[in-house]
């Protein structure tokens, strides 16, 4: 039972993958500021589908390190809805200023754009 529910989601994502969306991200760059080594930064980026067809994600999205954790939506954006990507950054063992790169992989043409967390981290 489980294998076909698995099929079916996958072919679902299949199909919703060849009809493409659009997306607008509210603010694709955070500045977390100066903040203690070790803190934690944690954002929500959000963004909306001004598409006619769902906004899917595919696949988790990539931090540019393992120190950031991104977490996507696991459910189809409906047109005009609004989400968010979660993105978490741990600042353990880091100095000095820091730039963390996300890649997210839709079906939004173009492309969803990079989001990137940026800061200064002190003792």
């Amino acid at each position: 039972m489980k294998d076909d529910v698995d099929e079916t989601n996958q072919k679902a994502m299949q199909d919703a993958l060849k009809d493409t969306t659009s997306v607008t991200v509210n603010d694709s760059i955070y500045n977390f500021g100066t903040i203690k080594q070790g803190a934690l930064v944690e954002h929500n980026f959000v963004f909306r589908n001004t598409g006619k067809k769902p906004l899917v994600f595919p696949e988790n999205p990539k931090a540019s390190c393992g120190c950031t954790v991104p977490t996507k939506p696991e459910k189809p954006v409906f047109p005009g809805d609004t989400a968010f990507i979660k993105v978490v950054f741990n600042s353990a063992g880091k100095m000095g200023h820091v730039t963390k790169k996300v890649t997210v992989f839709s079906n939004a043409t173009p492309s969803f754009p990079q989001l990137v967390l940026v800061g200064d981290i002190q003792n």
